[in-house]
C-alpha cells in the first residue's frame, strides 16, 4: 500500500457506500444546477459565477462531511444543550425579524451568514429525540413515559417552524413518529397519537378553507412588493398567521383536476405547469444534461423542482437512479444501525436516513405532482448555501457512527 492510499483511507472513513452515495449526488447536482441556473446566469450576467459558488458550497460540505466523521458520536450528546437554546433562539428570531423569500419569512442572518433555523432545528430534534429513546430503553421496549417528553419537545418546535415552513414542519414530526416506532414506543400509544393526529389535521384544514382565501397572482405580486423591506403586518396576529392564504391557495389547486395541455394557464400555474411540461418530454433517455427547455421558465428549476429537470434532462431511468441512490441511503444507515451495540448511536444513524429520505421523497413528490407544492429542495442536490452544508455535516454525522460500528465488528473479528 501505497502513501498515497494511506492518505485517502484516511481521510474518507466510515461506510465506503455512502461516501459514494455522497458523491454521486454532489455530481448529480453539479451537473443539474449548472443546467438548471439560467435565470440565475442572466441575473448576474456571469456565465460561471452560479456554478462556481455553488461548487465551492459542495467543496465545503464535504470539508463538513469529513470533519465531522472524525468526531467521536458520543460527543454529539455534548451538543444537545447549545444546540437546542440555539434553535430555540434562532426559530423565535426568523419569526419575528425573519428575511422574507417571495410571502414566508425563512432566514436570518448571523455575522453575515444567511440561513434556515428550521435546517439546524430538524438535525436537533433528531438528536434530542435520540436521546431520549436511548435512556428510556427497558426490557420491553421504551418507557412509556417516553412519547410525553417526545412530544413536549417535538410539538413547540413544529409549530414555531410550521407558521413558516408548513411542510417541513410536517416532515420534521413524521420523520419523529416513525423514530418513536423504531424506539419501540409502545405501539398503543402510537395509535392513540395517530388517532389524534388525523383529528387536529382535520380541524386545520377545516380552520384554513374557512379564514383563507385563494389568493391570485396579482395578489401574490402585490404581497411581495409590499413586504420586501421585511415583515409589514399589521399585528401579531397577522404576522403569525399570514401564511394561510397561502396554503389554502395550495390545498384548492392541488385539488383541482388537471387540466388538457391546452387548457393549462401557464401564468396562474406557471411552476407545476412546466415541470409537467418537463416530465412528458423526457422519456426514458431524456434530452440530455444541459438540454433542458423548462428551466428558463421554472423560478425554482435549480431548488424546489430541481427534480424535474433531472427527469427532463436524464429522463425516468436518471430519475430512477437519483431515487434509488436515497433508498439505498436509508438501508446503509439501517445496516449500520443494527450494527450498533448501544442505542443512542443506532437511533441517531436512523433518524438523520429517515430524514433526508423523507425531504427527497417530499421534493420528488411535489415535482410529479402527487401532493401540493411545497418549499422542500432536494437534499445534496438543490443549489443551496447552509442548507447543503447542514445536510452534508448530518451525512458527517452518520459516516461517525458508521466508523464505531465497523471499530466494533473488527474487534469482535
Amino acid at each position: 500500500m501505497g502513501i498515497e492510499d494511506i492518505k485517502i483511507g484516511n481521510l474518507f472513513k466510515g461506510d465506503k457506500v455512502v461516501w459514494m452515495i455522497l458523491f454521486l449526488l454532489c455530481m448529480v447536482s453539479i451537473v443539474e444546477v449548472f443546467s438548471a441556473s439560467s435565470v440565475l446566469t442572466y441575473k448576474s450576467q456571469n456565465y460561471l459565477k452560479p456554478i462556481t459558488f455553488h461548487s465551492f458550497t459542495i467543496i465545503a460540505g464535504v470539508i463538513v462531511a469529513i470533519i465531522m466523521q472524525n468526531i467521536p458520536y458520543r460527543n454529539f450528546r455534548s451538543m444537545i444543550p447549545f444546540l437546542t437554546v440555539f434553535s430555540a433562539v434562532t426559530l423565535l428570531w426568523v419569526l419575528l425579524v425573519g428575511a422574507k423569500v417571495g410571502d414566508a419569512g425563512r432566514w436570518i442572518s448571523i455575522f453575515g451568514l444567511t440561513f434556515q433555523p428550521s435546517e439546524i432545528a430538524k438535525g436537533t430534534i433528531v438528536l434530542l429525540v435520540s436521546h431520549i429513546l436511548a435512556i428510556s430503553q427497558r426490557e420491553n421496549g421504551a418507557d412509556r413515559s417516553a412519547i410525553k417528553v417526545i412530544l413536549w419537545i417535538t410539538i413547540p418546535t413544529c409549530i414555531l417552524i410550521g407558521l413558516e415552513n408548513l411542510s417541513t414542519a410536517v416532515m420534521l414530526f413524521c420523520v419523529v413518529f416513525m423514530m418513536m416506532f423504531f424506539g419501540l414506543v409502545p405501539i398503543k400509544q402510537l395509535m392513540k397519537l395517530a388517532g389524534y393526529i388525523i383529528l387536529i389535521v382535520t380541524f386545520a384544514l377545516a380552520i384554513i378553507m374557512l379564514v383563507g382565501h385563494d389568493i391570485s397572482d396579482e395578489e401574490k405580486e402585490l404581497a411581495k412588493i409590499e413586504h420586501v423591506d421585511g415583515f409589514q403586518e399589521k399585528n401579531i396576529i397577522e404576522k403569525i398567521f399570514h401564511r394561510v392564504d397561502t396554503w389554502k391557495s395550495r390545498i384548492i389547486n392541488f385539488g383541482k383536476p388537471m387540466p388538457a395541455p391546452e387548457d393549462y394557464n401557464l401564468d396562474k400555474n406557471a411552476q407545476v405547469a412546466h415541470a409537467n411540461i418537463a416530465i412528458v418530454t423526457s422519456g426514458m433517455i431524456g434530452k440530455g444534461p444541459g438540454r433542458s427547455t423548462e428551466r428558463d421558465f421554472l423560478s425554482q428549476a435549480f431548488s424546489d423542482f430541481i427534480f424535474a429537470i433531472i427527469i427532463e434532462e436524464l429522463g425516468l431511468l436518471g430519475a430512477f437512479a437519483v431515487a434509488f441512490l436515497f433508498i439505498v441511503l436509508l438501508y446503509r444507515c439501517g445496516r449500520i444501525a443494527s450494527r450498533c451495540e448501544k442505542r443512542f448511536p443506532a437511533f441517531l444513524v436512523m433518524g438523520l436516513g429517515i430524514l433526508l429520505t423523507s425531504q427527497a421523497i417530499f421534493n420528488m413528490m411535489v415535482a410529479v405532482g402527487l401532493v401540493p407544492v411545497t418549499g422542500q429542495p432536494l437534499p445534496l442536490i438543490s443549489k443551496g448555501g447552509t442548507s447543503t452544508i447542514i445536510n452534508c455535516a448530518y451525512i458527517g454525522v452518520i459516516l461517525s457512527v458508521s466508523r464505531y460500528s465497523n471499530k466494533i465488528r473488527c474487534n469482535k473479528g
